[in-house]
């Protein structure tokens, strides 16, 4: 299927939303909240799953491979943010801001651990989510799209948080702590994921109704 970006601004607006979800799950993520059985829950729940579910509704209706183009665009994205919040940390504070240095150098002071983690883990597990739902999408004929997105939602997210968990905070807590803070963050992904489905459909809906050698 070809398409012709420039017929529509449909394809910037999706783009859009997917970078403003990603960045506010690497930035405001850090906040928790109190939630089922004793358990903590990061804001993060409510933006992280529409980084998934864009990919597989562009994909659904561009193909893979701008649906790749997604994820190629978040990570180089990731990285710039990154490169000019290096830079804001290491610049001079002036006198009259240095009141609000040390909550700015906690929040934006990621370590180099946790970068590389966030990292890993996001360009493996998009990527991987974009092979799963074409993967699924082949077996299952082009049908059912709740279905193929949450079979690729749960492998992907199941490898975003393993991988995030590990490399960020293996020997830092125990093994117990770890995987039962992996499992959790797991299921609340793919169960919000699953709660957006009918958005994936309406926008699936708007995205092909501006493209005009949709077929």
């Amino acid at each position: 299927m070809n398409i012709q970006l420039t017929t529509s601004r449909r394809p910037v607006v999706a783009l859009t939303l997917y970078l403003s979800s990603l960045f506010a799950a690497n930035t405001l993520g850090l906040k928790l909240m109190p939630f089922l059985f004793g358990t903590h829950l990061s804001v993060a729940v409510f933006s992280f799953p529409v980084i998934f579910i864009m990919t597989d509704v562009v994909g659904e209706v561009y193909g893979k491979k701008i649906a790749t183009s997604f994820v190629v665009a978040g990570f180089i994205s990731n990285l710039i943010f990154l490169g000019y919040s290096a830079l804001s940390l290491v610049l001079p504070w002036s006198v009259d801001g240095a009141w609000v240095q040390p909550a700015y150098d906690q929040i934006f002071g990621i370590s180099m651990r946790i970068t590389i983690a966030s990292l890993v883990a996001y360009i493996v597990a998009e990527y991987q989510d974009v092979l799963s739902f074409f993967f699924f999408r082949s077996k299952l004929g082009t049908g059912r799209f709740w279905l193929r997105s949450l079979l690729s939602n749960i492998w992907s997210q199941l490898l975003d948080s393993v991988l995030f968990m590990v490399i960020a905070f293996a020997g830092i807590y125990d093994t117990h702590t770890l995987i039962t803070v992996m499992i959790s963050w797991w299921l609340y992904k793919v169960a919000m994921g699953f709660a957006f489905t009918p958005l994936s459909y309406l926008g699936i809906r708007w995205l092909r109704a501006g493209n005009v050698n949709n077929s």
